[in-house]
């Protein structure tokens, strides 16, 4: 066991000496790979206090490249601050004045994010205490920095993961940071090209971002500043609602008319019979000799028309008429022999000549 850990220091010992270029082939890409990587810092915040006095907490946050070592340094303060990275990339920590700091509300705050062999920085351009407002700067004579176009890719969606990205472009040389209202802090745009500032800011769970939030861009360059705010909204327009077409229903429609209908009847044979007999025994009471003949023949006849007529009377039917109008345009009669109880108006379906209320 002593020969293995004797071994192990050994070999340790030995390639804490070699140079970079004489590492094992895994151990130098590893290396090689983590000095590669340049680091960012996006964003710097920190909620702003009432009163700077001891017992206080000043809480911080910075976000940037992932995987890294974040600190701070408080003017006045007689420590530093070593941030935690609660989320990749998302660096927060607390700083709780003591009797001994002289911290102010204009204090300078420095970040360090350490990245391998590699340290990227920011200053707070936020103040430490509520209505005192940001760093200002001061006036220089000369020409001032211009912001010629500020720009975003609005996003669908302004839930916490999705992304915004943004793009400056100005005076060359410079620093742009964005405040975005219903979001802490400020965001950070490095220079990509001459005169082009572009970042993207990942929206967090805790932002009140809306469509319309004001968003405005500070331009610096030395000690000169300008500012421009953005024209643009941050939530791309909803596509329209596709128009869904209704189907027609072919056996649906509305009752448009009831209707009684009366059907008369048709006087048969008995009735004329009967009312010939009728009318002739009528007819013999009447007149003497011819003219009781007479009087026989015209009851019979009248007999016979009346007996048809009363048959005819006995015979008539009433029955119910419903004329639906479909929705395809067309109408169907539906007949009832009693009253169906339906009124102009209703909402019906007919199925093989069944009609049904539809609800």
């Amino acid at each position: 066991m002593k020969i293995k850990q004797v071994f192990l220091s050994t070999v340790v010992a030995i390639s804490a000496a070699m140079p970079l270029a004489l590492l094992p082939g895994p151990l130098h890409a590893q290396a090689h790979t983590q000095a590669q990587v340049t680091p960012r810092i996006e964003g710097f915040n920190v909620d702003e206090v009432r009163r700077l006095v001891p017992g206080v907490e000043l809480n911080f946050g910075i976000y940037g490249t992932p995987g890294g070592l974040a600190t701070l340094h408080i003017a006045g303060a007689t420590r530093n601050l070593a941030l935690v990275e609660v989320e990749a990339g998302q660096y927060e920590g607390s700083y709780t004045i003591n009797s001994r700091d002289k911290i102010a509300a204009r204090s300078p705050v420095t970040a360090n994010l350490r990245v391998g062999n590699q340290v990227a920085s920011a200053v707070l351009n936020e103040s430490l205490q509520v209505g005192v407002g940001a760093h200002s700067a001061k006036f220089v004579p000369g020409p001032q920095p211009k912001i010629e176009r500020f720009n975003v890719a609005p996003t669908s969606d302004l839930s916490g993961g999705n992304e915004l990205p943004f793009t400056v472009f100005g005076t060359p040389g410079g620093k742009v940071d964005l405040a975005i209202a219903g979001a802490r802090g400020k965001v950070l745009l490095p220079e990509v090209n001459s005169g082009e500032y572009a970042g993207t800011y990942t929206i967090k769970r805790r932002d009140r971002i809306t469509s319309n939030s004001v968003v405005t861009a500070n331009l610096r360059v030395g000690e000169r500043v300008t500012s421009a705010t953005l024209g643009k909204a941050l939530q791309s327009a909803a596509a329209p609602a596709p128009v869904r077409i209704a189907a027609i229903c072919t056996t649906c429609g509305t009752v448009e008319a009831v209707n009684l209908i009366e059907v008369k009847g048709e006087g048969g044979y008995l009735g004329a019979i009967g009312g010939g007999v009728v009318g002739a025994l009528l007819g013999s009471q009447i007149g003497d000799g011819n003219g009781r003949t007479a009087a026989q023949i015209a009851g019979a006849l009248g007999g016979v028309y009346a007996g048809r007529a009363i048959e005819a009377n006995v015979r008539k039917s009433n029955h119910y008429e419903v004329l639906v109008r479909l929705q395809n345009g067309s109408a169907q009669t539906v007949v009832f022999a009693a009253d169906p109880g339906y009124k102009v108006g209703d909402k019906v379906k007919i199925s093989d000549g069944v009609i049904a209320r539809n609800p």
